[in-house]
């Protein structure tokens, strides 16, 4: 037997005219982007695996470990993982459903006596008339390609963060370093003050503000050491590893901070729209946005559900199975009334497409500042660089001036501690500014690197396919 059934459900007054439609221009052609940065760039270096333009093998081994082993890297694979099993279950709604049952049971009674059995097959299809699984599985595919760029992301992100800490792990060193120097020179003006004191040729008072001195620079050592101690402890967290287990190189050079000499090459600001991670995720966003518009209109219109069933049964001991019934049926729903429900959920999908285009357009140009910033920061330590180059070099020369002038007692011990402190003053704000220019390497490779994912492309995202 065969059967139609045309079902009109009375759920809305929605008419099928009027139904909003999304534009197929890219998102990234309705920015507006700079030509160029308004900064200087740095000669153009490594793109891909930046980090090895430190030339450092430990910080190399480092990342290595921290792409392969970071646990939110981790997180977010599964969550691709997740994603696109989703994909897969709003692609199988494409196709027919088939389920099975069966039941056996045993009637007694004056007409009959006896095992009976019924069996069957149903089936239904949806042949998708209203536009709904289509958009759904656009959904799905967005989904998954904001699953993946954040995957891409999440790699930028802990490699950038692997190269911050190492650096700030061998500045501590640095500073450790420079503390030893310092205090030798210190020690050496105290031991000058403390022979002049002892000859009648200095005060008491001098020797005191020697030790001040030495006893400051000393008490900054606690300091440096909780600051390496907190370096060394991310970059183990970083790694997947307890923190205080993490073996980090010592030797030669070790101590002193990794220069990076050239920049990465980043293009023009409207290339980051399609370079980073981060954006391309905000852009996945808006896709899913947009398909969400699309499922809300999809109730806008008729949708239809193909059922069908074969049934065996109606059989008994003696003759099992010896009655066959097959159907096939159309169901069409019809939306007519909802008092203005359907329309209601179709705006509201239109303002959130709205305010993720807002979000997106928002990670631009949070992304295009943070080149800039980098771009800035990398020109102006370079400047200073040579800036506190030249005055340590004076530094040194007065110092030695005021300790000449100081042991034929022309000159104070005041003058001979400020040269001091100057000198370290300046050795210190360079010792600084060498870790805040690989600084500033590293933020301008985190504003610029390119997404490293192998996700769906726009056109591959609309069809749904992953």
């Amino acid at each position: 037997m065969i059967s139609v059934r045309v079902v009109a459900m009375l759920a809305g007054a929605v008419g099928l005219a009027g139904c909003a439609s999304i534009s197929d221009t890219p998102p990234e052609a309705r920015i507006v982007a700079p030509v160029v940065y308004a900064a200087d760039l740095p000669p153009a270096g490594l793109a891909e695996e930046w980090w090895k333009g430190f030339e450092d093998p430990a910080l190399d081994a480092l990342v290595e470990r921290g792409l392969a082993q970071n646990l939110d890297i981790a997180a977010a694979q599964e969550r691709l993982r997740a994603a696109e099993a989703v994909l897969r279950a709003e692609r199988a709604d494409r196709l027919p459903t088939i389920d099975g049952a069966a039941e056996v049971g045993v009637e007694a009674g004056d007409d009959s006596d006896g095992v009976t059995a019924e069996a069957g097959l149903f089936g239904l299809f949806d042949p998708d008339l209203s536009g709904r699984l289509a958009a759904e599985i656009r959904a799905a595919a967005a989904q998954y390609a904001e699953a993946d760029y954040l995957r891409a992301d999440q790699r930028r992100i802990v490699a950038a963060a692997i190269a911050s800490q190492y650096v700030e792990y061998r500045r501590t060193g640095a500073q450790l370093v420079l503390l030893e120097e310092s205090t030798a020179l210190q020690e050496q003006t105290l031991r000058i003050v403390t022979l002049r004191f002892e000859a009648g040729l200095a005060a008491n008072l001098d020797v005191r503000r020697a030790a001040a001195d030495l006893a400051q620079t000393r008490a900054l050592r606690g300091l440096i050491e909780i600051a390496r101690a907190e370096a060394e402890h991310a970059l183990a967290v970083l790694v997947a590893e307890p923190p205080g287990t993490l073996a980090l190189p010592a030797g030669d050079g070790i101590d002193a901070i990794p220069a990076y000499g050239r920049g990465p090459e980043i293009g023009v600001p409207a290339d980051l729209l399609r370079r980073r991670a981060d954006i391309l995720a905000a852009e996945a966003r808006l896709a899913q946005a947009a398909a969400q518009v699309g499922i809300e209109q999809a109730d806008l219109r008729p949708s239809l559900t193909i059922p069908g069933s074969i049934l065996l049964g109606d059989g008994t001991a003696d003759g099992l199975f010896s009655g066959f019934l097959a159907t096939l049926g159309a169901a069409l729903d019809l939306p007519l009334f909802d008092g203005g429900r359907r329309r209601a959920e179709v705006a509201a999908a239109d303002a959130e497409l709205d305010a993720r285009f807002a979000e997106y357009r928002q990670a631009f140009l949070l992304a295009l500042g943070e080149a800039e910033n980098a771009l800035v920061a990398i020109g102006a330590y370079g400047e200073r660089g040579e800036a506190l180059a030249e005055a340590i070099e004076q530094s040194e020369t007065a110092l030695g001036q005021s300790n000449a002038l100081y042991r034929e007692g022309l000159a104070s011990l005041f003058d001979v501690l400020d040269a001091q402190r100057q000198l370290i003053s300046s050795r210190q704000s360079l010792l600084d500014n060498q870790a805040d220019l690989s600084s500033a390497h590293i933020a301008l490779h985190l504003a610029a690197a390119s997404s490293d994912t192998d996700g769906p492309s726009r056109e591959q995202a609309a069809r749904g396919q992953p």
